[in-house]
């Protein structure tokens, strides 16, 4: 009774919770999101599913959550009012960026607003070099100065991001000490707490990044605290989901809440591992579509692609550059404007877009009756027969058929289409959208998109899958029990972990190993520390070292793992083999008899992963029983398909599409000759008619 774990992730359109018991039993609750204060509907899916399980709030013991807050708040601009203190003379690296265009032939290129206002980005007199020699100490009297204009601009927060402080600190730690006295009350960041890195540009991108929402994130974490102690249990233990698919305390979400910014989807991918390892299918695709946006990650050998920079906000969605850099750890995974919410227009060209923008929860699509008068891809996938109006969210929620039919009219009478040739289009369009850029993103890593499966989870994936499978080539799409509520799934799964890097460049075959030895050593201590405080046993904790590298000469990296054991001259050559093996997987080829560089070095600590084993499926009676009805769906016209209530349809059962597989939490569309078959943990596996790598002609 003292076992249950409940994982919850806020999404832009609804609110997915999971509450698991030590027997493996899962169970499910989807409320919608409340835009104006999360929170609120967090609390409130807590007390729904502890109420339907009949679970009361002291038997919780742990409670790991993913938001999209802090994204949120960086998109919609709704940070803190930020400052930046910078080494005089660097005060516009925000805006200068790297110079470059990332559109060289859009003459109105536009790139992202700078989070600090030009009067409130300040010089400090100092100046370090790229030795980590200081060459001029702080000068007291600018330092005054800033203050003295921060006092009168009513700031929140301040960045203190130095030249080359990610060598020697000092003057950042001098400055930030003089800045928290004088100024109580104000969110102090410094870069060489949140990014010791080299890169001028991403370093005080990141810095500032972590100063804006950093009050948000204290008032919002503290306020969960409080929540959660209330509605869950007092002596539940709380913790985060990290952009890296880690957990992290809420103290330490509070000091570097920029690591939250990928929260919400690293779960998913979490939870797309661990059903790999139970499928043994080590290679797939994770394609998670919610009421918002899609994202997919390449699972490969049972891992994620994991990257230490990415964008956020971008003024061009797809277009790489036009974003607000972000160098922390996080999953390699591409996020396509594309969601149950993504709103249907038509351009003055008269063609028929879908997204970005989207309805989310409030106020949401036509079919909510909440107020939505835009055509979504919701309203078109009522109109098609995949979802049914009396049965979303186990019938919880209806759906206004008559609304979704008057929002798709408006785009259909502008294409003189009909309104289902008009819905149709809008289902088509935003299957091709998503299999584009998953394509792109699995090409990107030099693998083939027709050999992975797509595992496939979310509110909206399930309508989708087979549609955006078959584009890709690929004959197979696994959909798991609960697949509109995975991703919360996938936060139990996660290791409480933390990470450290520390720049400190060299040629490989002119290391410094004793200085390389001091700062592994430093590294793990801190990283063992940060883990100790949060409760877990030394000897419990795993270490793994890691080194950013690249061929002397090249401009950027590629973190390659390194085997454990002493640093010194003799470890060059497993240094050199782990990095050509990185290298080539990345890139398809690596060349062996080229110098190397070392530009950062690294340590990640983890802790065990927590136990997670689901109830296997039940065998139950026959498919026929698991019927419930049928209705008209669209495939190559209406056709009266079969619906089937997957909680009926146990292990072994088999069906032929098409049908209708219907849920609490989602709805799978089974095309016309694809087989389904549930396995022994209720995973739905597809295998479509076409032969995988053959494009199926769309009607």
């Amino acid at each position: 009774m003292n076992h249950y774990r409940l994982g919850i992730d806020i999404g832009g359109t609804f609110t997915d919770l999971v509450l698991l018991d030590a027997q493996g039993r899962a169970r499910f609750a989807k409320v919608l999101t409340t835009s104006d204060d999360p929170l609120r509907g967090l609390l409130e899916g807590v007390r729904l599913i502890l109420e339907e399980t009949a679970v009361t709030p002291e038997h919780v013991a742990h409670v790991v959550h993913g938001t999209t807050l802090i994204t949120n708040a960086v998109i919609e601009m709704k940070g803190a009012r930020t400052a930046l203190l910078t080494t005089a003379g660097f005060e516009d690296v925000l805006e200068i960026g790297r110079e470059q265009r990332y559109d060289l032939y859009d003459l109105e290129m536009r790139m992202p607003e700078p989070i600090v206002r030009r009067r409130f980005r300040l010089g400090v007199v100092e100046r370090t070099d790229a030795s980590g020699e200081i060459r001029e100490p702080v000068d007291a009297a600018s330092v005054d100065r800033a203050i003295e204009a921060l006092t009168s601009a009513s700031v929140e927060a301040v960045a203190v991001c130095f030249l080359h402080a990610y060598r020697n600190a000092t003057n950042e730690r001098q400055v930030a000490e003089i800045l928290r006295r004088a100024l109580p009350g104000v969110a102090v960041t410094t870069s060489h707490e949140v990014l010791p890195e080299i890169r001028e540009y991403e370093r005080v991108s990141t810095t500032v990044l972590n100063a804006y929402v950093q009050p948000l994130a204290r008032r919002y974490l503290g306020r969960l605290r409080e929540g959660l102690a209330g509605a869950s249990a007092s002596k539940a233990a709380v913790h985060i989901m990290t952009s890296s698919g880690d957990l992290t305390t809420t103290e330490e979400a509070e000091r570097v809440p920029v690591r939250l910014v990928e929260s919400g989807p690293a779960g998913g991918c979490l939870a797309a591992v661990f059903h790999s390892r139970h499928l043994r299918t080590p290679d797939l695709v994770a394609f998670d579509m919610g009421g918002t946006t899609a994202k997919a990650c390449l699972i490969h050998r049972g891992r994620p692609f994991m990257t230490n920079e990415f964008e956020v906000a971008r003024v061009h969605l797809g277009k790489k550059g036009s974003g607000r850099p972000l160098r922390v750890p996080a999953m390699d995974l591409i996020e396509i404007g594309a969601g149950g919410g993504s709103i249907a227009t038509v351009d003055a060209l008269g063609l028929l877009r879908v997204g970005p923008q989207s309805a989310g929860a409030d106020p949401g699509p036509a079919c909510y009756g909440r107020g939505g008068k835009d055509a979504t891809v919701t309203d078109a996938d009522l109109l098609l027969g995949y979802l049914a109006p009396d049965r979303f969210l186990g019938g919880s929620m209806r759906l206004d058929v008559e609304a979704a039919r008057r929002a798709v009219s408006e785009a259909s009478d502008a294409l003189g289409l009909g309104v289902i040739e008009a819905a149709w289009g809008i289902h088509r369009i935003v299957n091709e959208n998503m299999a584009n850029a998953a394509r792109v993103h699995i090409l990107e890593k030099g693998k083939d998109p027709r050999r992975y499966p797509l595992f496939s989870f979310g509110g909206a994936a399930p309508a989708h899958a087979c549609g955006v499978a078959a584009i890709l080539g690929t004959s197979r799409v696994i959909v798991p029990r609960g697949a509109g509520v995975t991703a919360a799934l996938g936060f139990l799964a996660a290791p409480l972990a933390t990470d450290e890097v520390r720049t400190f460049s060299s040629r490989l075959d002119r290391v410094d190993w004793p200085r390389v030895r001091m700062l592994m050593a430093e590294m793990e201590a801190a990283a063992v520390a940060r883990l100790s405080a949060a409760g877990i046993p030394r000897e419990a904790i795993t270490v793994e070292p890691a080194a950013d590298m690249r061929y002397a000469g090249q401009g950027f990296e590629v973190t390659a793992p390194l085997p454990p054991g002493r640093f010194d001259s003799s470890r060059a050559e497993l240094m050199t083999e782990a990095f050509l093996e990185t290298y080539g997987e990345r890139y398809g080829q690596a060349e062996r008899d080229q110098p190397l560089e070392v530009v950062s070095w690294r340590v990640r600590a983890w802790g065990p992963a927590p136990r997670v084993v689901l109830e296997p499926s039940p065998r139950r009676g026959s498919v026929r029983a698991a019927q419930t009805g049928r209705r008209p769906v669209y495939f190559d016209g209406f056709r009266d398909t079969p619906v089937y209530d997957r909680a009926r349809l146990g292990a072994g059962a088999s069906l032929r599409g098409p049908a209708i597989v219907e849920e609490h939490e989602s709805t799978l569309v089974v095309p016309p000759g694809a087989v389904l078959v549930i396995d022994a943990a209720g995973n739905a596996l597809v295998t479509l008619a076409h032969p995988a790598g053959r494009r199926r002609r769309s009607v």
